[in-house]
């Protein structure tokens, strides 16, 4: 104390009070009773002490904030696979088809088997497909310089011009599919997204528009190449010559695009009509000709396609209220007129006509549940069912 009282009197008092208020502060942020001021620390204001560390809560927001940073790269990553560039497919090229499109491969089903879609035809998909089918029509536009029909988004709407895009798109999948590309995802996912985009715009389509020229003539022109695609050995068309596997996948599009009667029974009409040319060229063709034996196996195949088509859904077709009894008493007639062709060759193979007689059976029995029975022509009926 002998230092203050050296100092002037107004100076003393000064730094005894700056000295009482900063021990006054210390205490009440500190808890803690003031230390008796020095000599030497009267006249020089000492530093606050700093905050206590705030630990539990700093790593609390720290972890928030990485959890929070790693579900925006997620949400960014799923946005970039999501999102519509123009040079991604629906799927990733080496996905493989996830749905069951193709179970039934070969195989008779006891019960209806669905169309393929199962509601999973979303908008995001029926506008990735359009974009997909546009791509491909640029690049025949720039090969041939044909003057080829192209969708834009202005005329979505226009469903004559979707499905002869989406037909083309299937018909030319088909053509250049090879026994190598069956196991890739491609070429099922887009056989998928394509039978269910021609289904799907044929459903929103009224009988009338259905039943219209331009509609009718693509969807003939869709049985017709797919038939020749599958079956090319029918004509000698030996550079689409296909793999056993590559015909039974085609066989299963057209039992799935099969699915609507608008198809369906233009199908069974123009494959029992190819079942007669076949017949009569097997009757004069040499067994031992290289073509043969494909023309025998697509004989069996188209047996059977037939039979899939009317188990699967003759019945359902039925039911429809724009059921075309017309054009069934055609196809019927057709088959029946097949058989007669086949038992021309029954001296050569007589599994023809059991074959044929078994779907016939399958047919007959159809028929006996339909609802309309009584509006059929009688001498159908009496062929039929004899």
């Amino acid at each position: 104390m002998e230092i203050v009282r050296e100092q002037p009197k107004s100076s003393s008092d000064e730094s005894l009070k700056l000295a009482i208020a900063m021990a006054l502060v210390r205490s009440k942020f500190l808890q803690k009773p003031p230390a008796p001021p020095s000599s030497s620390s009267a006249a020089v204001p000492q530093p606050a002490a700093a905050p206590p560390p705030y630990s539990d809560d700093a790593f609390k927001w720290k972890r928030k904030a990485k959890e929070r940073k790693l579900e925006i790269l997620r949400l960014k990553e799923d946005l970039k696979v999501a999102e519509d560039g123009s040079q991604c497919d629906i799927f990733p090229k080496s996905a493989s088809c996830k749905c069951y499109f193709f179970d039934k491969l070969g195989l008779l089903s006891p019960k209806r088997i669905g169309d393929g879609s199962d509601q999973r035809f979303s908008e995001v998909l029926r506008r990735r497909f359009l974009r997909q089918v546009r791509i491909k029509e640029r690049k025949r536009r720039r090969t041939d310089g044909s003057l080829l029909h192209r969708i834009s988004e202005r005329d979505n709407e226009n469903n004559v011009e979707q499905l002869s895009a989406s037909v083309d798109f299937l018909v030319e999948l088909c053509d250049s599919v090879s026994p190598q590309s069956l196991e890739k995802g491609n070429f099922k996912n887009w056989c998928h997204q394509a039978v269910d985009f021609i289904l799907g715009t044929l459903a929103t389509m009224s009988p009338t528009e259905r039943n219209a020229e331009p509609v009718e003539g693509i969807i003939n022109s869709l049985i017709m190449r797919l038939l020749r695609r599958t079956f090319s050995a029918l004509e000698g068309d030996e550079s689409h010559h296909f793999d056993t596997a590559v015909q039974f996948y085609i066989q299963h599009l057209m039992r799935k695009v099969g699915n609507e009667a608008f198809v369906g029974q233009r199908l069974i009409f123009a494959v029992s009509q190819r079942i007669s040319v076949v017949a009569e060229t097997l009757l004069f063709m040499d067994p031992f000709d290289d073509s043969f034996s494909s023309m025998h196996n697509s004989m069996y195949m188209m047996i059977q396609l037939i039979e899939f088509l009317v188990s699967d859904y003759l019945l359902t077709w039925s039911n429809a209220g724009d059921f075309d009894i017309r054009l069934f008493e055609e196809w019927v007639v057709s088959i029946l007129h097949g058989r007669k062709a086949l038992e021309l060759l029954e001296n050569r193979n007589s599994l023809y006509v059991l074959y044929i007689d078994r779907v016939i059976g399958v047919v007959a029995k159809q028929v006996g549940q339909l609802s309309f029975l009584q509006k059929l022509n009688p001498q159908i009926l009496e062929n039929l069912f004899s």
